[in-house]
This record gives C-alpha cells, structure tokens and sequence, in this order.
C-alpha cells in the first residue's frame, strides 16, 4: 500500500508545523496567494480552459507552530479533479470545496478561499455588429470553519465613465460664449441637445459580490451580474471597433455621465432589481475604482452590506447604521 506524504513525514521526521511556537499568539491568516491553475471546464457540451488564479488561508491557533504549505496545492489539485460543475463554471462552488478541505487538512480554526478566473465572453458592437471577445474575471469565495460554511460569486468587468463635474465647467463657459455671439437660450439649449459637451474621462473597473444564505432560492448567474456593472458606467467598451463604434460609445457615454459613486449606487440598484427575490439577509458587495486621465491618483468608491440595509435605504432614503462586511457575512453562523 502506497504511504501518504503525511505518513512518510511520520516516519522519517517530527512534525514542526505542530509544534507549540515559542510565542503564543494566533494568527489571523496564513497560507498561498499567487497560485495559479488552468481549469477544464464543460459548458454545453464544451470543454473549455480557463486561468484561474487561487489564494488559500488558515486562521492558525496561538498553539500550532505553522501550516503545511505544501498541502495547499494538493488540496487545490484534488478539488479541481474532484468537483463536478456542470455546464456552468460556480466559482464558488470550486471555491466551496477547496475550504472545506483546508479546513480538514490544515487543522485550522477557519479557511478562506478566494478564486478568480479569466474568461471569455463575445458581444457585438452597438453600430457594425462586429463580433469581439472581451475577457471577463469571474470571482467566487468561501468561508469554512466550525460555524459551517458559506460561500458568495461575484464579477469584475471594465467600461467607461464621463466626468459629469467638468462637463458642467465646459457647458458654462460653452453658454457664456454663445451668449456672447448673440445665440439666444433657447438655441444654446437646442446646440447642447444636438452636441455632446466635451469632459475627461476614465477607464473604470467595476465589482459587483451577491451572497446568499444557505436556503436562498434566487439563482445568481455570472452574465446577470456582468450586464448590471457594465450598465452601471457611462458605457460599456469593446476591445475590437470600428469607427461609427468608437463614436457610439464615446457619444453614449457623454451622455450619461457619472461620477465613481453613482457607479456603485447604480450596481446596488440594478442588483435588487434584477433579483427582486433576494434574501434580506443576503450579502452584496459594489466596488468602483477609476483609473483617472487627468490626475496622477485613481478613485475609488465601495458600499457593502446586507440586501435588507441596502433596500431600506434605496426605499426611504435614510441612511443605515451598520454596513456588514465581507467578512462578517462570511462568519454568520449556519442554522442547523
């Protein structure tokens, strides 16, 4: 019979990871970042590979010395062997799975896994029609310990934003020089109508994370969450157009400016709307970061917390006192 690592280590050398480290202390993570896998998938019959990136931690108890790193990629391996997803790639399912094994395999308090996978998605220009694949990150995480475990998806896609505060700068002074050459309001208003008013723009970067508690019924699909943050920028962009695509997009998105914080309002909104049926006690998470054309720093807005916080303010307006982290979805005791 063939002996594991683990029993080949017993027998050749004592175990230093289990020894009771000099200073007793816990650790609130230890583990692998940077791992690097490329997943074979089935979708629709399909098989497809996607590049996944992993990171795998343990919360070490102030007696156990370290963790066995090498584990890590054995653990990782075996689950990605192990796991049947369908035709459709659950990141979080995947995510799920590595945990609990971590969990098992570490002695651990608590496992947390966050995996992100590149892959493909094909659109068509809104004027020609061209066909392009833009490449899309794909995002689950999850959360083993003895509490149970719980896990959430998200999506992280680009567009495009029209800065709305320098675009009214530009719209003034345009006013006051047409006044001045004797055009009357009306048809300053009828040329601002016609003509988009220049402003500087930006690349964003939008997150959008939907948690659900264990009994949630409500499906949470990859390419709903990728429509909702690409609409929630001034306007989506594609990485292959032609020209009365590339005026499409920049005149749609001078049309509809926003600031980085609408961004993430707009993705909370969007997120309720599209799931009306979600939890009050499931989780969302919005992030937007602008990469800025016309600074040195970029910009960045965020807003998490629990469906039911996020709805009663959409709803009344007033703000709510406690925003649930991440984490402390992730931490909330399974029932049963």
């Amino acid at each position: 019979m063939t002996s594991t690592p683990e029993q080949l280590q017993t027998a050749s050398s004592p175990d230093v990871q289990a020894r009771v480290p000099k200073t007793l202390v816990s650790l609130s993570r230890v583990g692998v970042v940077g791992v690097e896998k490329i997943v074979r998938i089935s979708v629709n019959g399909d098989e497809q590979l996607y590049h996944a990136g992993l990171e795998c931690f343990v919360d070490l108890n102030p007696r156990q010395a370290g963790v066995h790193m090498s584990r890590f990629e054995e653990i990782v391996n075996g689950a990605i062997e192990e796991v049947v997803l369908g035709e459709a790639f659950k990141a979080e399912t995947l995510a799920a799975h590595i945990a609990e094994r971590v969990l098992e395999r570490q002695q651990g308090l608590r496992a947390e896994v966050t995996l992100r996978a590149r892959y493909p998605e094909y659109k068509e220009t809104p004027i020609t029609g061209t066909r392009t694949q833009e490449l899309y990150t794909l995002i689950g995480a999850a959360v083993a310990s003895e509490r149970g475990l719980r896990s959430l998806v998200g999506v992280e896609a680009q567009g495009m934003t029209a800065c709305p505060c320098a675009q009214e700068l530009v719209a003034e002074e345009a006013r006051r020089r047409l006044e001045e050459q004797g055009f009357t309001d009306d048809e300053i208003d009828r040329v601002f109508d016609s003509v988009p008013v220049a402003t500087h723009n930006q690349r964003g970067i939008g997150t959008l994370y939907i948690g659900c508690p264990e009994d949630c019924s409500v499906e949470i699909r990859a390419e709903t969450l990728l429509r909702i943050v690409e609409d929630s920028m001034s306007s989506e962009i594609y990485e292959l157009m032609k020209r009365p695509d590339e005026r499409a997009v920049v005149e749609k998105a001078h049309r509809n400016p926003r600031f980085v914080e609408d961004c993430v309002r707009e993705m909370l909104r969007g997120a309720l709307a599209a799931f009306p049926d979600l939890d009050e006690s499931a989780f969302i998470r919005a992030r937007q970061e602008n990469l800025e054309t016309i600074h040195q720093h970029n910009v960045v807005a965020e807003r998490y917390g629990l469906a039911g916080e996020i709805r009663a303010e959409l709803e009344s307006g007033r703000h709510s006192p406690h925003h649930a982290t991440m984490r402390e979805w992730l931490e909330t005791p399974v029932p049963g």
